[in-house]
């Protein structure tokens, strides 16, 4: 899952990205609103946590115009400002929370996750399923056969993503922007090393793979 903070405070900014990535999440950081709200308008992200008092464009303005351009990200707003007026005005302005400044990270995680739940269609959000293999977001377990599979964050987001595009072709492009929160090359392995420490741990010993090669384009995972 793919993740923009916009902050300027580079200690805040640090301590929130490195927190969400080590929690599986991909992540991208703006440092003033225009940065934020031009990657807002044109990349795809699952939950946006956006600072109010920033330069260049303040957060509620950012807010506004996403609404406007009829953009429907799932945003989170961190603040020091605590009065209940601001968080009406916040709130009011198209935000879906308010987080007050200093804040739990353990909460903002809570939120950002059960932000991303209300906003997925599938039947049953708080878990992904592909035939015997089951994903629980709230736990972040992973069970194939009863099993536990025990998987790293990177390996986890990248499952997730499969996951959730199951039935459908992605090629490594795709995954890098999903899974890595930055754009690497797209001639690097990373992806096929990745897919390869997935397969085994998820396919290993079974005959019904789960995850398949397409040569030249990419990976899919599919009921076989």
């Amino acid at each position: 899952m793919r993740l923009l903070v916009v902050e300027d405070d580079a200690k805040i900014a640090s301590f929130v990205i490195k927190g969400l990535e080590q929690a599986g999440f991909a992540v991208d950081h703006a440092a003033d609103g225009e940065d934020g709200l031009h990657r807002a308008l044109t990349e795809a992200y699952d939950a946006a946590i956006i600072d109010l008092m920033l330069p260049k464009l303040d957060g509620l303005s950012l807010i506004e115009e996403l609404r406007r351009q009829q953009k429907d990200t799932p945003v989170i707003i961190l603040s020091a400002r605590r009065s209940v007026a601001d968080r009406i005005k916040g709130l009011q302005t198209g935000s879906d929370d308010y987080l007050v400044k200093p804040f739990s990270f353990a909460e903002l995680l809570a939120r950002v996750q059960a932000l991303i739940r209300r906003g997925s269609s599938t039947a049953h959000p708080t878990r992904l399923v592909a035939g015997e293999l089951v994903m629980d977001l709230l736990s972040r377990e992973v069970s194939r056969r009863g099993e536990k599979i025990d998987l790293q964050p990177r390996e986890f987001a990248l499952l997730e993503y499969l996951l959730r595009q199951a039935g459908r072709v992605v090629s490594k492009t795709m995954i890098l922007e999903h899974v890595w929160d930055y754009s690497f090359d797209p001639q690097t392995n990373v992806v096929d090393v990745l897919v390869c420490r997935l397969r085994t741990k998820v396919d290993r010993d079974i005959e019904a793979k789960l995850i398949h090669t397409i040569r030249g384009v990419g990976y899919v995972l599919r009921i076989s």
